[in-house]
């Protein structure tokens, strides 16, 4: 287990020394949620409420969302995706660790270093200069984290799907951009799922996008209901019990036909 925490360490130094790019990035976000901000109020005109969270809510679920997208957010798809292009990925395979162990702990890094250098300062500026409402019950905050958690988990392992499929596609750029649209659309971060229409939240429902941003950031505005809640994370952790199927499989599969590019 020291090697993979000593993964952790060596993202999370590393991003630490590009940390100028994230002061930018709290910036970007904090446009984009403005944006948003006034895009919703327009929306909700003199309506105190649409589907169940009012403006108040919408806000604080925006602002959520967008941060908790910089903690489980990460490129672990595209690096794989090099690894195997460039060869390097031969080498990384007959080292004493797990490979996709190891693209899971720098994920976790560069997610830790995110968390404390981008999420938490982001929000605070954003809550100084927007109306959002933090939670108020330190249990709500706790749940929070624990959905938080099984969103990076969850985004990580269809990050590790994607990038597995280079094995066999060679090139999927085109995939990465693809799931990278499809997460952002149907994982609840653009719009929450309770405002697409009710054959599209059905569809959803047997997917593990909403688990990403939906859950925690309802979670976080008080979206939920308390017998809600518990079955939102059920949910969340049912996929990251079923996600880690389809990775073995392709995994196994994968090994047996490397073919490197370069080197």
């Amino acid at each position: 287990m020291g090697k993979y925490l000593a993964m952790i360490r060596m993202r999370f130094l590393m991003m630490l020394a590009y940390r100028t790019d994230y002061y930018t990035g709290i910036l970007i976000y904090s446009i984009n949620i403005g944006a948003y901000y006034f895009l919703w109020n327009a929306i909700y005109g003199e309506k105190s409420s649409i589907e169940g969270l009012s403006s108040m809510q919408m806000t604080t679920y925006v602002a959520v969302a967008w941060m908790a997208r910089a903690f489980y957010f990460n490129n672990i798809d595209r690096e794989i995706a090099n690894e195997i292009k460039d060869g390097k990925v031969a080498i990384e395979m007959i080292r004493p660790y797990n490979y996709l162990g190891m693209k899971t702990m720098q994920g976790l890094g560069e997610g830790i270093f995110r968390f404390f250098f981008f999420s938490i300062p982001g929000m605070l500026l954003v809550a100084f200069i927007f109306p959002i409402e933090l939670p108020h019950e330190p249990a709500t905050w706790g749940i929070f984290g624990i959905s938080l958690l099984f969103s990076f988990i969850i985004n990580t392992q269809i990050n590790l799907l994607t990038g597995i499929t280079t094995f066999f596609l060679y090139n999927n750029a085109g995939l990465i951009r693809a799931k990278r649209v499809i997460i952002d659309l149907f994982s609840g971060l653009l719009l929450p799922i309770s405002f697409y229409p009710i054959w599209a939240q059905e569809v959803m429902k047997y997917l593990p996008f909403q688990g990403i941003s939906y859950v925690p950031s309802m979670i976080f505005t008080n979206g939920y209901s308390s017998g809600d809640i518990g079955m939102a994370l059920l949910q969340q952790l049912i996929w990251v019990i079923i996600l880690i199927i389809p990775i073995q499989l392709l995994w196994i599969v994968a090994k047996k036909q490397l073919i490197i590019q370069g080197g």
